[in-house]
């Protein structure tokens, strides 16, 4: 054979370009997420196509079966009654689902039909084997009309894509703006044809939240053989309708070579910033492209954290991290305009107005990830709280779509502002941020006017008095110290003081928190294990776990046990002690080892409780149990409702190695890292270098660690050491260390 040395440069460029082509394919991280993980029993994520913080979440809705469907979707289902624009991720209570759109092929049916029965309502049953969930993509077949679906989004559109088989009789689209998931329900709704292939319309329902306002523009890629509109007993052939609850039929003579798009852009404002909201973001119909876009946003993100871990490792932490910015979500258009809480429009704000926020779960460690991996969010989300606040007179408790659910206890948009201040974040009007602090704590409401007073708040009195006083002492904290750091002396000692009401509710014989009611007595019968449902002292939980909710003065509650030892000691027993799982019992009391619950966030922090006591070891047996029990790769890989971001956000911090037990002091406790290394990139593309030497499931222990070159015997590190950059090495052993993090100066400090 003759060499030729023109061929072979030519052969070996080509095969570096493959080799170099397929290394990068790999390194993809989005190649990780599975967006099916927590989708099963109840997890309650979010299934289907949508981009990082987007407004639109656009995904299959099953038949509802009730609470383990509140995301309209779960993995044990095989039905599909439509693809709809809006869903929550993670929640407890289930609204949104909002413009349901469903393919359909032969005889037209208006009902949705019923589980068992797919004959007699345009529903669909689905096989999980014909179904590709990714970032940005989503895809299943319809087995009742041989339809391959496919999805896609950008921040404000969402893109379909229908593929019916030759010949379909009777192609036909339902939209149907009555459903809607769980406690949504319709108030009124309109649909109008502007040309052959444009639809415009809104949707008003109330449900979670009291008074949601949507507006949409369909466009078509093929035009309309002819609108048919449904109004209860009202049939409209024509241009448009109005109503409470209102369907549509679009129907085709044929689909034009198989392929059936759809785009449906939403805005809070008008159609017609709908419409301007589908010409920015998505003028043409290159679905393929806007597939590549979408993971394109995910990889960018995702990229911010680079880890070493085996595959498995690696689902479970990105698909994590993608459940962190399923929300907050866009609540506004691309020219900035947005609906307030009073229901106002706001043109062309100078922030990202935003939404969902389930402040009880996010402030604990969701919130403060943002502050290292996405800053750029940092004052939208304090800037919408403020906007909030003006609009409605306090800041967000639970806030959707516009409207205020006072859902869960505490005023705890009040560490999330506080905490941005304190790490140096001043992209906000800092005097109404703290005006907006100060009006939360002395609302006069739910306890707060007890707690005012410097008093205790009676159980007689006030239900969840437990629960709701050992939050506000949080919140009081983190107000407190933004009040010092503002040279608020009078603010800072008042709220301090408040800060450590929490002592009231410890009664040392029985060494718990417990309601104490309005004559100084204590509640009977007491029992640490019980929780009710409704009407109790706490909130989703027990005096064990809420005993533990003090991430702001650790070391006072050390004091109320009696000392280290004594502290350990009951620590240890809430992990031995046989939960009470009545039938009263709230269902969010989950993963439980002992009577700690991993799927309900007040107990998030408390594994990381043992530092402050200097037995930073105890912590590490626990988060690897934690691992290896309650976060899988499988679709039920949660303990617990996600919670729009918190379980995952405890999972992302803890495999980095550390977690912000206190919301608000700019410091993280080291726990045992899961990962082999980590690069965590940062504004200003500085990297902070996470190296783990000799890890493995025996070498659990941390034994020393070296920061930037210098040993480090602290078991905790501080937030501005992370966002500087740097280089941090933590070696791994399969005994305690006698020596690291065990020193009192050596401990984590409440009060940095």
């Amino acid at each position: 054979m003759q060499f030729n040395k023109a061929s072979f440069v030519l052969f070996l460029a080509s095969s570096l370009f493959v080799l170099s082509t397929a290394a990068q394919q790999k390194a993809k991280l989005t190649q990780y997420v599975d967006p099916l993980i927590g989708s099963a029993k109840h997890g309650h994520v979010f299934v289907g196509a949508n981009v990082p913080y987007g407004a639109v979440q656009l995904g299959p809705n099953n038949i509802f079966e009730g609470w383990d469907w509140c995301s309209g979707y779960n993995y044990i289902s095989n039905t599909i009654t439509g693809f709809a624009h809006t869903h929550l991720s993670g929640t407890g209570i289930g609204d949104l689902g909002d413009i349901s759109i469903m393919p359909a092929t032969g005889k037209l049916l208006l009902e949705k039909g019923k589980t068992a029965d797919d004959q007699h309502g345009y529903l669909s049953k689905s096989s999980h084997q014909n179904e590709v969930a990714k970032a940005g993509y989503y895809s299943v077949l319809l087995d009742k009309y041989d339809i391959k679906a496919e999805l896609t989004a950008t921040e404000r559109v969402g893109f379909h894509q229908y593929t019916f088989k030759k010949g379909a009789e009777n192609p036909h689209i339902i939209i149907d703006l009555i459903e809607g998931i769980g406690w949504d329900a319709p108030v009124s709704a309109s649909l109008k044809q502007l040309d052959a292939t444009t639809l415009v319309g809104h949707r008003n329902s109330k449900g979670w939240a009291s008074d949601q306002r949507l507006y949409f523009v369909i466009k078509l890629s093929q035009p309309i053989k002819n609108l048919v509109l449904y109004d209860s007993t009202v049939v409209k052939n024509g241009a448009g309708l109005s109503g409470k609850k209102l369907k549509a039929v679009v129907n085709f003579d044929v689909i034009n070579h198989e392929k059936l798009q759809l785009k449906v852009a939403l805005s809070p404002v008008s159609s017609a910033n709908a419409i301007l909201n589908l010409n920015t973001e998505l003028p043409g119909w290159d679905f393929a492209s806007t597939v590549k876009n979408a993971d394109a946003k995910w990889e960018k993100e995702l990229s911010k954290v680079d880890i070493g871990a085996s595959n498995t490792t690696k689902k479970v932490f990105y698909t994590a991290l993608y459940h962190t910015m399923i929300a907050p979500s866009l609540f506004n258009d691309v020219n900035k305009d947005y609906r307030g809480t009073d229901k106002k429009v706001y043109k062309k704000a100078n922030f990202n107005n935003l939404t969902t926020f389930s402040l009880w779960d996010t402030y604990r460690a969701a919130n403060p990830l943002y502050t290292i991996l996405h800053p750029e969010k940092v004052s939208d989300v304090v800037n919408t709280m403020l906007a909030i606040y003006k609009q409605q007179g306090k800041l967000p408790v639970w806030h959707l779509m516009g409207s205020e659910t006072n859902t869960m206890v505490g005023y705890h948009a009040v560490p999330v502002i506080a905490d941005a201040y304190l790490k140096g974040y001043r992209g906000f009007d800092v005097n109404l941020a703290f005006e907006a602090v100060k009006q939360s704590a002395m609302q006069k409401t739910d306890g707060i006017d007890y707690i005012q007073q410097l008093k205790y708040i009676p159980a007689d009195k006030v239900n969840e008095s437990v629960a709701k006083a050992l939050e506000y002492a949080i919140d009081d904290y983190c107000i407190a110290m933004f009040a010092k750091a503002l040279n608020k002396t009078k603010d800072y000692q008042y709220f301090s003081k408040r800060a450590e009401l929490y002592k009231a509710y410890f009664d040392k014989d029985v060494q718990f928190m417990r309601g104490k009611l309005a004559d100084g007595t204590w509640r009977v019968p007491f029992s640490p294990v019980a929780s009710k449902h409704r009407e109790d002292d706490y909130t989703e939980g027990n005096a064990w776990q809420y005993t533990w909710l003090v991430p702001q003065d650790v070391e006072g509650l050390i004091k109320l046990f009696g000392g280290d030892k004594p502290f350990v000691n009951k620590l240890d027993s809430l992990f031995s002690v046989k939960a009470d799982l009545g039938e009263n019992s709230s269902p969010d009391i989950s993963g439980l080892i002992g009577n700690y619950a991993q799927g309900n966030e007040p107990g998030h922090h408390i594994t990381y409780l043992y530092a402050y006591a200097g037995m930073p070891w105890k912590t590490a047996d626990l988060i690897r149990k934690i691992d290896h029990d309650f976060y899988s790769s499988k679709p039920d890989g949660l303990c617990g409702n996600e919670d729009v971001g918190q379980m995952s956000a405890w999972y992302v911090f803890s495999a980095m190695g550390f977690y912000p037990v206190n919301p608000a002091n700019g410091a993280y406790v080291f726990g045992t890292p899961l990962l082999n290394h980590a690069t965590i990139t940062l504004a200003g593309n500085k990297k902070f270098n996470i190296k783990v030497i000799g890890n493995s499931a025996e070498n659990k222990y941390i034994q020393k660690i070296i920061l930037n070159g210098k040993p480090y015997n602290k078991s905790y590190i501080l937030h501005k050491a992370i966002v500087a950059g740097g280089n941090i090495q933590i070696y791994m052993g399969s005994k305690p260390s006698e020596t690291w993090g065990v020193k009192p100066e050596d401990r984590p400090v409440s009060n940095q």
